[in-house]
């Protein structure tokens, strides 16, 4: 089959749809699937974190889930391989907001026409698509944190994730809270919202040879003992209040470890790069930028302790990547982290500066507890896999497309 390339015009996706109208008659004994992956990101960059590894892994492991569905991709990413995937290249840049609005709001519905369902991975979902959709919500942080994001892009998810969850045939949320959160402030009824999970890839998990640890820590320069943040750096992180923690934990004078915050640069982060210097810790805290998917594991391992201070997550994958590889783990007790992170890690109200520097404090100076809560996070995160999540998703698929289309069972 041959990958279509749209041009970035109505008039040129109008003559790619058509083109390809009788395979799709040819082809009527597989259903045909779409996701909207104009949110994939390869970059080295926030962009490729969060829902960029969602829909990486949704490709990654649908065609495994339910091999008789055909996958097609809607993108504008290249040189990603994805098994099992018709890639459907546009050429607007759709990693820019405007852009992805245009594609979504005026060349989806014409590209989607024959499709027999549509997802739509993150919040977003041509609203005059022809065939039957899918949504997932991941949080309302732009409703519940509206300072948290620019103006604009504020607006248009409150409008548009509102609107998109009402045409949808179903609302995949990632958790309990963010189905809560649904209800309450979308008016999504319960009975539209099916909880999916997140999940956690294999490759996280525990390094048994210490030595190959050791040499990650000296090959990128880390103490031999340090406390670790991984995400983006913006408001909602509520890592100020991780700094302020960590700076009063430093002057007890109990513990010698270093602050690691990886993740790249978001929005509004000078704060937080500000804090540091401000409280005279430049050398104690160590900023290294983006963490990269390959290298992301042996950082956790290298950790003595993972912290997430967030006041606010739909999920909170960091936290159980840690867990997965045995680093044990505090985190808040807001929103769907306690969903994650249950009993295997400590949970802390995330604006009580006193709670964090005794958790750490207590982790840090106890190795028998830090041993107790890693074992206990490996088995949580057992819980989490990302084949699970795309079978649940294959399956709702396969349940909409047969109350739609009676022929497809």
């Amino acid at each position: 089959m041959k990958v279509t390339r749209f041009r970035g015009t109505i008039d040129s996706v109008e003559q790619q749809a058509q083109s390809y109208q009788a395979e799709r008659l040819a082809g009527r004994d597989a259903p045909r699937v779409g996701l909207n992956a104009h949110l994939l990101s390869l970059d080295s960059t926030y962009r490729s974190a969060g829902v960029s590894r969602y829909i990486h892994n949704l490709m990654r492991c649908l065609p495994t889930a339910d091999a008789a569905l055909r996958y097609e991709a809607f993108t504008s990413v290249r040189g990603g391989a994805y098994p099992g995937w018709l890639l459907h290249l546009s050429h607007l840049p759709t990693h820019r907001p405007l852009a992805r609005m245009l594609w979504e709001q005026l060349c989806g519905p014409v590209c989607t026409r024959k499709l027999d369902l549509l997802h739509s991975p993150v919040y977003v979902s041509p609203l005059l698509a022809p065939c039957p959709t899918v949504v997932t919500i991941h949080d309302l942080s732009f409703i519940k944190l509206p300072g948290t994001f620019r103006a604009g892009n504020r607006s248009y998810l409150r409008l548009f994730t509102r609107l998109s969850a009402q045409k949808a045939e179903k609302v995949i949320v990632v958790s309990e809270n963010t189905k809560r959160d649904a209800a309450l402030l979308l008016g999504i009824p319960l009975e539209r919202m099916v909880v999916i999970p997140n999940g956690v890839d294999a490759a996280f998990r525990r390094v048994q040879d210490r030595a190959l640890v050791a040499e990650f820590r000296r090959r990128r320069g880390l103490p031999s003992k340090f406390l670790l943040y991984v995400g983006t750096i913006e408001p909602r992180k509520n890592l100020t209040t991780l700094i302020r923690a960590f700076a009063r934990l430093k002057e007890r004078g109990n513990v010698d470890h270093a602050l690691v915050i990886g993740g790249s640069k978001g929005w509004m982060y000078e704060p937080v790069l500000g804090l540091a210097q401000d409280l005279g810790l430049s050398r104690e805290i160590l900023f290294p930028g983006f963490l990269s998917p390959e290298e992301l594991p042996l950082w956790y391992n290298a950790a003595d302790v993972f912290a997430y201070p967030s006041l606010y997550e739909g999920f909170g994958l960091p936290p159980l990547e840690a867990m997965a590889c045995g680093t044990p783990v505090i985190a808040s007790n807001a929103s769907a982290l306690p969903e994650v992170v249950g009993v295997a890690g400590v949970l802390v109200d995330p604006l009580d500066i006193e709670a964090w520097v005794a958790a750490m404090e207590e982790l840090l100076l106890n190795p028998a507890l830090r041993r107790s809560l890693g074992d206990a996070g490996l088995q949580r995160a057992r819980r989490f896999t990302w084949q699970h999540s795309a079978q649940m998703t294959a399956q709702l698929y396969r349940e909409i497309i047969a109350d739609r289309t009676p022929h497809y069972v």
